[in-house]
């Protein structure tokens, strides 16, 4: 259980190091203290709720919510970690979800510092659910037993990052947990050792910082510094800072943290990076370019190119579910993607094959032991090397379901037990290789058309002043469909941005070879999950409602019969 693995990291000298965006130090919290904390706080919970009462936990960087954390599992209730609000001006949009996950959850409390209490209680204000801040819990009366979860116990809910108008509660469960980071930690994950120290910006709300950077460490007895996830987005090079001071040795981010930390880098500035031996990518599809880039940018500095270590996982399998093996760094496939467009073949490009017809994966590692991954057709048969197909996984890590959703639950689960993770890709000798959302992919004229193809190219095209990029299809079925590419611009010019429209549209028509209609639109327009990716769904939504703006026409987007209007 998760108290046997604090119980065990108690007794060394390790712990969890909290910095500001300057990298400064701000708290420390040795496993000992943690444990001595978490204790007094879950006599206090025992109190005030009943044994397997879920209780929300604003989830932000910080020793409190380590200790309310480990509490919940002496306490025998289950947490359920929440997002904070991803954007500022987002109220709105953010107490309806929160109003949603606590209608699923059931809560019977929800904790939060005490900055945010006001807004967390206007939230909920139609809902019995007392919100208590951190400071006062333990002014509540005390019980004079605790209730510590068993082996056969849940551990936590973990909301799904996908569509806010129906949040999804993953279960964790103490057995999926604990198997899960034995994987991580073990020689087919990182290979952790005690000399191995944890940097994390990442949320704890979500499973790679929760699971990967709060709880596999905790379980392993090592160190972490972390860094508020708003304090990354301002200070990215805080992060590798961080990692260079503490000569830190394992840190994860999606594609986007890499390429934020080029965008921002001086080259007036120093670091020593050789210290870092495994730099993961997760969390999203890992694009090669961006990271080839950070690359450029920081082996002059002792960044290792064969640290970075591609995985795929999902709330579902707790948190990991591939590796690449230790000091393979990025292995790359070239596919032809007209063959595979109308085969579904993921066949070598050969030198013959044009430029805009090759497309780079990423291999993302060889399954965690003691777990078992397909990759089947439509018909449900499991396929061999470089046959594209949904990817099926099934093993200890893998959750029993949804929280009170027993139609999302069934819904995710094969009649023979596995579970599909909606995600398309292939065998590459042992190793997969991701290739997209199943859901996401675009049927155009007999071709499989990939959205994040059309949005690299257009980014990749566009200039500084441009931003996020969304692909979608609306209209009608086959060869009907509209394709549509939103792409955000940091300025409203009309000579500027009928230069970007005519030097992207180009591009596109190169790289994709379908007609594609492209709008600028302001930033901020895109919508992203609380994990930080693109959530394609919810902007096709928001597009076809006509809540988007037209840079060039100046008035948002009205969509009658499928068709776009002015």
């Amino acid at each position: 259980t998760l108290i046997d693995g604090l119980e065990y990291a108690a007794r060394c000298d390790t712990g969890f190091n909290f910095y500001s965006g300057r990298g400064d130090l701000k708290a420390s919290l040795s496993y000992r203290e943690l444990r001595e904390r978490a204790i007094e706080m879950a006599y206090h919970i025992v109190a005030m709720t009943d044994q397997g009462d879920r209780i929300g936990l604003l989830a932000v960087t910080s020793p409190e919510f380590a200790v309310i954390f480990m509490a919940c599992q002496y306490a025998g209730v289950i947490p359920a970690p929440l997002p904070l609000p991803v954007t500022l001006g987002g109220r709105g949009s953010y107490e309806r979800q929160l109003q949603r996950m606590a209608d699923t959850g059931d809560f019977s409390a929800l904790f939060c510092p005490a900055s945010m209490e006001n807004i967390i209680s206007s939230a909920l204000n139609d809902h019995d659910v007392p919100v208590i801040n951190f400071d006062e819990i333990l002014t509540y009366p005390k019980e004079t037993s605790l209730r510590p979860h068993g082996e056969d116990d849940l551990c936590y809910i973990q909301y799904s990052s996908g569509s806010s108008s129906s949040p999804k509660g993953v279960i964790g469960t103490q057995k999926s947990v604990t198997s899960n980071c034995r994987g991580i930690v073990g020689p087919g994950g990182l290979s952790m050792v005690e000399t191995d120290r944890g940097t994390s910006w990442l949320p704890l709300y979500h499973d790679m910082g929760l699971i990967g950077f709060m709880i596999a460490p905790l379980m392993s007895q090592l160190s972490v510094d972390f860094l508020d996830p708003s304090d990354f987005t301002r200070r990215p090079i805080t992060w590798l800072q961080l990692i260079n001071d503490h000569k830190g040795t394992l840190s994860y981010s999606p594609t986007f943290g890499y390429e934020l930390c080029v965008r921002r880098w001086r080259a007036d500035r120093d670091l020593d990076l050789s210290s870092w031996r495994a730099a993961g990518i997760g969390g999203d599809m890992v694009q090669p370019e961006p990271l080839k880039d950070f690359i450029e940018t920081f082996e002059p500095f002792g960044f290792d190119p064969k640290a970075f270590t591609p995985s795929y996982g999902l709330a579902e399998t707790t948190l990991a579910a591939t590796f690449a093996p230790k000091g393979q760094g990025l292995l790359e496939d070239t596919i032809d993607m007209e063959r595979y467009e109308r085969t579904g073949d993921a066949v070598p490009a050969s030198d013959l094959v044009a430029p805009e017809n090759r497309r780079t994966f990423i291999a993302c590692g060889k399954v965690l032991p003691e777990h078992e991954l397909e990759i089947r057709d439509h018909d449900g048969k499991a396929v061999g090397e470089r046959k594209v197909g949904k990817i099926l996984l099934r093993g200890p890590s893998v959750t029993p379901g949804y929280f009170h959703n027993a139609l999302a639950t069934q819904a995710a689960f094969t009649d023979d037990g596995w579970l599909d993770t909606g995600d398309l890709g292939y065998w590459l000798d042992d190793q997969l290789v991701v290739t997209g959302r199943f859901k996401d992919l675009i049927l155009w004229h007999g071709r499989n058309i990939w959205p994040q193809d059309i949005e690299w190219a257009a980014q990749a095209a566009a200039t500084s002043r441009c931003g996020r990029a969304c692909a979608f299809a609306i209209g009608g079925s086959g060869d009907e469909k509209d394709i549509i590419l939103l792409l955000e611009c940091r300025t409203r010019d009309a000579k500027l941005l009928e230069e970007i429209h005519t030097v992207v549209s180009s591009a596109i028509r190169l790289e994709i070879g379908a007609p594609v209609h492209l709008i600028l639109v302001p930033r901020g327009s895109m919508i992203v999950t609380s994990s930080g990716k693109l959530s394609r769904a919810r902007v096709r939504e928001k597009f076809l409602q006509g809540a988007i703006v037209d840079l060039q026409n100046a008035t948002p987007l009205t969509i009658v019969s499928g068709e776009q209007k002015a």
